[in-house]
């Protein structure tokens, strides 16, 4: 399997403050990463660095073994292969659910329509505007919005908070296909860890800036103990 993302001595955070300290991992082509840690560990500072909204202080990103995302602006890593659902979802709340999509729709097999047979609601929705949508149907549209892009990546930073149980089944439903029976690479910031993990390849938990913790997700999963520990919720 290629290698799509390694990141090597990354450090960074917001002005001067700096936040992640000396993190690397790398990511396949295909694969999926669990992103956990308790509030306040770096998890968004990561997801955030890596789509090109924070300050870097040290270290490389590279996609695809050659290219050195580190040194793009947020757009040009957009076009790169970055799809980022960021936790604040940044949809066009004055535009359409349809006009959502087709603005930012890039060449690919992933387009409006597709998205639309993914998520039903949307299609019965594609003229509402954003901001006549419910918190669901929002995180919903944040997501096809970033696959419309048809990246390499999807960043999804805790897609699943705050929502209803039957919207959460529905977005778990949709994350399992698009990285399990799509092949899209992901990386997963969730609060949920066993519904996470049961859907990703790898684990990675993030303490005070830095990995204290990886493994493959089925381990990770099997071991609540540790799971406990590491992030006070065995369950």
């Amino acid at each position: 399997m290629s290698e799509l993302l390694r990141i090597e001595n990354l450090s960074a955070g917001y002005g001067e403050a700096v936040v992640l300290h000396d993190v690397a991992f790398s990511l396949g082509e295909g694969q999926t990463l669990a992103l956990l840690g308790r509030n306040g560990t770096g998890k968004t500072t990561l997801i955030n660095t890596l789509a090109g909204a924070t300050r870097q202080h040290g270290g490389t990103i590279a996609l695809g073994g050659q290219l050195a995302l580190h040194k793009l602006q947020p757009h040009q890593r957009a076009a790169a292969g970055i799809g980022w659902v960021p936790q604040e979802r940044n949809i066009f709340k004055s535009l359409t659910v349809h006009e959502n999509l087709t603005a930012v729709e890039r060449p690919g097999k992933w387009n409006p329509q597709r998205v639309y047979e993914m998520f039903p609601r949307l299609a019965e929705r594609k003229t509402n505007l954003g901001t006549q949508l419910s918190g669901g149907e929002q995180q919903m549209l944040a997501v096809g919005r970033a696959l419309v892009l048809n990246p390499k990546l999807l960043l999804l930073d805790e897609p699943l908070e705050g929502l209803a149980p039957i919207i959460v089944e529905e977005l778990l439903r949709a994350i399992r296909r698009i990285t399990q029976d799509e092949g899209l690479a992901a990386i997963i910031v969730e609060q949920h860890p066993q519904a996470i993990l049961a859907i990703s390849d790898h684990a990675v938990v993030l303490d005070h800036g830095t990995i204290v913790h990886a493994d493959t997700a089925a381990a990770l999963r099997a071991q609540p103990e540790v799971l406990d520990r590491l992030l006070g919720v065995a369950r």
